[in-house]
C-alpha cells in the first residue's frame, strides 16, 4: 500500500527528512575557499567534483551510524538534483537516464575512493583520491591543491563525527 500512496502522492516523501542535509552539502561544496584558495576549477566539472567529494564525506559519516537508509536517500536527492541540472542544460529525456546512470557510477566510485581514507583518517591516501577525482584550475599546482582540499575534507569528517544523528539530519550546526 505504501507504494501506491507514494505513487498517488498521499504519503510523505521520505527524502524530506534528509533534504536539509542535502542542501548543506551543496552549500559546503560551493564554499568559495575551495575555488580561491584550494585551486579547484570554478567550472561545471569542478563544482560537480566538489559536490561528490563533500557528499561522500557526509555519506561516510551517515553510514557510520544507524542511518544507512538516510545515506540512500541522500543519493536519491543527488540523482534528483543532477537530473534537474541536466535538463536545465538542455539534455533531452532519452539521454538523461544514461547520464544519470553514469553520474551514479561516478558517485559510487568516488565514495569508495574517499571512504577508506576518511575512515582511516589517512590524509595522504585522501590527497591521492582528491588528486584523481577533482578538476583543478588551469595552472594550479594539483598536488598542493589536492592536499588543501583533502585537509578540508578530513576536517569536515572530523567535525561531522562530533554531531549526533539528529544534528546531522537538521544540518543547521554543520559548518
Amino acid at each position: 500500500m505504501s507504494f501506491l500512496s507514494r505513487l498517488l502522492g498521499t504519503a510523505p516523501d521520505p527524502r524530506e527528512s534528509v533534504r536539509p542535509l542535502w542542501h548543506r552539502v551543496i552549500e559546503l561544496a560551493r564554499d568559495q575557499d575551495y575555488y580561491a584558495e584550494c585551486g579547484v576549477a570554478d567550472t561545471i566539472a569542478g563544482r560537480f567534483d566538489l559536490i561528490t567529494a563533500v557528499l561522500s564525506t557526509v555519506m561516510v559519516r551517515v553510514e557510520a551510524s544507524e542511518m544507512r537508509s538516510e545515506s540512500a536517500l541522500l543519493a536519491e536527492l543527488f540523482v534528483e538534483d543532477m537530473d534537474g541540472q541536466l535538463r536545465e542544460f538542455g539534455v533531452n529525456d532519452v539521454v538523461v537516464g544514461k547520464r544519470i546512470g553514469k553520474l551514479m557510477s561516478v558517485l559510487g566510485g568516488r565514495l569508495g575512493a574517499y571512504r577508506g581514507a576518511l575512515n582511516a583518517g589517512d590524509l595522504d591516501k585522501l590527497t591521492g583520491a582528491v588528486q584523481r577525482n577533482v578538476t583543478f584550475a588551469e595552472g594550479a599546482d594539483e598536488a598542493a591543491s589536492a592536499a588543501k582540499v583533502a585537509e578540508r575534507l578530513l576536517k569536515l569528517s572530523q567535525r561531522l563525527a562530533r554531531f549526533s544523528d539528529e544534528e546531522m539530519l537538521k544540518a543547521s550546526a554543520i559548518w
